[in-house]
């Protein structure tokens, strides 16, 4: 995954866990659309392991936004 895609996500996760849905999506549906097959497999993986910390409310960190969580 590319970097960017990669803060992209993070970005979009904090915003929603501070309850900014509207502009996670915005933020977040470009980058996803235009992954290749590849990047959209990765995109998916990290979204399922991260679903947990992407519904936590009140929640400002993430254990796994650590740029070696590509």
């Amino acid at each position: 995954m590319r970097p960017s895609t990669l803060r992209t996500l993070k970005r979009a996760a904090e915003l929603t866990r501070q309850n900014h849905f509207v502009e996670a999506v915005l933020l977040a549906e470009p980058v996803i659309l235009s992954a290749d097959e590849q990047e959209a497999a990765e995109i998916r993986r990290w979204l399922i392991d991260h679903t947990a910390q992407l519904t936590q409310e009140g929640t400002h960190s993430c254990p796994h936004s650590r740029a070696s969580d590509a």
